[in-house]
C-alpha cells in the first residue's frame, strides 16, 4: 500500500502530456509505482528519491493549487511531487513533514522567478495550511554527491551473492556498530576472493542493505552500518 492509498488528497492531478524538447519517461519506482516525468532532471530526482530509505513514497502531480497571476487573473499550479518520509522512530507530533517539490533548472527560475512568484508563495502558503514544506529543487540540490554515488551503484544493486556471506558482514557491522569499508574487506574476502567482496560490498550499500554518509565519495575509506527502517 502506496502513501497515495492512505491520502486521497495525494493523487496525481494533471496527466504529463508528451514532451518536445525534454525527456519524459516513466520511472518504475521500487517496482511498486510507476512515475511519470518530464526531464531528466525530474528523473534523477525520483533516483534521489528511491535511494533514500527515509522516504516512503512519491506522488505526482500531486496537486492543484489556484493563484492569482501579476495582471490579476486566476490560473492553477500544479507542483510536480509529493514526497512522504517514513514516520519511523519519531513521535507522531513530530513527524518528518511531505515536501512539496517543484523541480526546475537553475537557468529557467532564474529567468522567471518574477513571473513564477505568485505561484510559489501560493504554494507555500497551501503547503503549510497541509502540514507540508514547499520546496525548488535545482541541479545544486539534486545533481550532487550523493547522485553521482547512486550512479555509481546502480551495476551493483542487481547482483547476486551468497547469502552466508551477507549474513557474515551483516553480523559484523551490527557487532562493531558500525566498520570502513576496507576493514570489511580485508575480514571477509582476503586473496583471490577481494574482486568479489568489494561488488558484495557496493551490492549491499546498493539493494539498501547497509548504509554510509551519501554526500561523501566512495572509497575504500567510506564508514559502513546496517540499516534500520524504525
Amino acid at each position: 500500500m502506496t502513501y497515495a492509498d492512505l491520502d486521497p488528497l495525494a493523487v496525481q492531478k494533471r496527466k504529463i502530456p508528451p514532451a518536445r524538447r525534454s525527456v519524459a519517461g516513466i520511472y518504475a519506482f521500487r517496482g511498486e509505482s510507476s512515475i511519470p516525468y518530464e526531464s531528466t532532471l525530474e528523473r534523477d530526482f525520483l533516483l534521489l528519491q528511491e535511494f533514500n530509505a527515509s522516504v516512503l513514497d512519491v506522488i505526482t502531480q500531486p496537486v492543484e493549487i489556484p493563484f492569482s497571476g501579476r495582471n490579476g487573473r486566476r490560473f492553477t499550479y500544479t507542483p510536480d511531487f509529493l514526497v512522504v518520509k517514513r514516520l519511523g522512530a519519531s513521535h507522531y507530533n513530530c513527524y518528518p513533514k511531505p515536501l512539496l517539490i517543484e523541480v526546475k533548472p537553475e537557468a529557467e527560475w532564474r529567468a522567471h522567478w518574477r513571473e513564477w512568484l505568485p505561484k510559489w508563495k501560493a504554494a507555500r502558503h497551501f503547503a503549510v495550511q497541509q502540514g507540508w514544506v514547499f520546496h525548488i529543487y535545482d541541479e545544486s540540490r539534486i545533481r550532487n554527491q550523493t547522485l553521482r554515488n547512486v550512479r555509481f551503484l546502480e551495476p551493483y544493486k542487481r547482483m547476486m551473492f551468497d547469502p552466508e556471506d551477507t549474513r557474515r558482514v551483516l553480523n559484523t557491522l551490527q557487532a562493531m556498530g558500525g566498520a570502513s569499508f576496507q576493514y570489511l574487506l580485508t575480514r571477509h574476502y582476503m586473496g583471490i576472493y577481494q574482486a568479489t567482496g568489494v561488488a558484495h560490498l557496493w551490492h549491499l550499500l546498493a539493494s539498501r542493505q547497509i548504509d554510509c554518509d551519501m554526500t561523501l565519495p566512495l572509497t575504500e575509506r567510506t564508514e559502513l552500518w546496517t540499516v534500520t527502517n524504525d
